[in-house]
């Protein structure tokens, strides 16, 4: 990436960070933010440079997108979709070709692929009739789709599934923002209606049969992964927000008179203790970055039965584990520095832990911690949605 565009990356990020606690509190659209990251490049981190793109490393975008998550930890989520589906590209060769211009483009990709209803099930379908194929259904938790220009969606087609793609201003689709979670208020995690909306053929991606689920341990891995990077992030922002309300503070809770507070040992070592909490998220979340970078070159070469995929998502489980936890006592330990006033809805620090406790919420870690114990006595082997289904498993 040259030096140009990741300053101007910087220099967004810094904007996003600005007003943070503004747009948690105000609910405002975010549009415009979303659209000066698209400009700056962020969409393109990962298309390779023969394509067009930027060509960052596993290590390098993760990176980055740590850095955008400290700033304003809805961020990352939003454009989470993009990258998965930039990811998948990656495997499909000169194929590709096609999507990565569209994405060069500095256009966004969501997502819509779950739905409500009593069992997990694909209702939305493809149906073809005269008049072409119709896309029809109604999906939940479409992350980044309110801000999107294609949505990715998985259907039904006959006794089959179907991934497609879908303009999202296309006629007979509807984004609705009833997103109501307490946390990652802003990440357009609402429905998305489809009524009759016409499907070109080009738009289709991929054909499974009825005994097979959408995509691969690598990129069951990297939607985990977007995730822990979001996590450290905030890690990140907890510490830099509990620096930044200590030091021009002269008054120490709980101490009579008048004190220096940063001078305070128990504050400083909260601030500690936060500095530790910060360094291991990020360790961690670094470390899966190289794990998933070892696992690449077989992604990319279409090796998918490749067992690197199963160790290195062995891993984000473990860290998965370790990163939550962590995220989550400097998110509550945060409020140990400053007594009643860290409290104050203008400081907004609480926005901290209600985004890292959604995001905790998204991915299953109990029963993920169940499946690594099961792994480590029995050797049962993870078990993940996202593999082919093959007899004997």
């Amino acid at each position: 990436m040259s030096a140009l565009s990741l300053e101007a990356l910087k220099e967004v990020f810094a904007s996003i960070g600005q007003d943070a606690v503004g747009r948690d509190h105000r609910q405002v659209d975010i549009h415009a933010t979303v659209q000066s990251l698209l400009t700056s490049g962020v969409g393109r981190l990962r298309v390779p440079v023969e394509s067009g793109g930027l060509g960052l490393s596993l290590r390098e975008s993760f990176g980055l997108l740590r850095d955008l998550a400290a700033a304003d930890s809805n961020i990352p989520q939003i454009i989470r979709a993009h990258f998965a589906f930039v990811e998948g590209l990656r495997q499909q060769g000169k194929a590709a070709g096609y999507w990565f211009d569209i994405v060069n483009n500095n256009v966004l990709f969501g997502a819509a692929m779950a739905e409500r209803g009593p069992e997990t099930a694909i209702t939305t379908n493809v149906s073809s009739t005269p008049e072409g194929l119709r896309l029809n259904g109604r999906k939940y938790y479409s992350t980044g789709t309110l801000y999107a220009d294609w949505i990715v969606v998985w259907a039904a087609e006959g006794e089959g599934r179907v991934r497609l793609v879908v303009p999202s201003e296309a006629e007979g689709v509807t984004r609705i923002d009833d997103w109501d979670g307490f946390g990652q208020r802003l990440t357009g995690s609402g429905t998305t209606v489809f009524e009759n909306v016409h499907i070109k053929p080009e738009w289709i991606l991929d054909r499974l049969q009825a005994d097979e689920l959408p995509a691969h341990p690598y990129l069951a891995t990297y939607y985990q992964h977007f995730h822990l990077v979001t996590l450290a992030g905030i890690a990140q922002a907890v510490l830099r927000d509990a620096v930044a309300f200590v030091q021009p503070r002269t008054r120490a809770f709980g101490t009579p008179g008048r004190v220096i507070q940063r001078e305070d040992p128990v504050v400083q070592s909260v601030i500690g203790r936060l500095s530790a909490l910060a360094f291991s998220t990020r360790t961690l979340a670094d470390h899966i970055s190289d794990e998933l970078a070892k696992a690449e070159p077989a992604w990319e070469a279409s090796d998918l039965d490749n067992p690197i995929f199963e160790q290195v998502q062995e891993e984000a489980f473990q860290a998965q584990q370790i990163i939550i936890e962590q995220t989550l006592e400097a998110a509550t330990l945060l409020f140990d520095v400053g007594g009643a006033s860290a409290t104050s809805e203008a400081l907004g620090l609480d926005r901290h832990w209600r985004n890292a406790r959604v995001l905790a919420s998204h991915n299953p870690s109990p029963q993920r911690l169940r499946e690594l114990g099961d792994l480590a006595l029995n050797g049962t082997r993870l078990w993940t949605p996202y593999r082919k289904r093959l007899s004997g498993l």
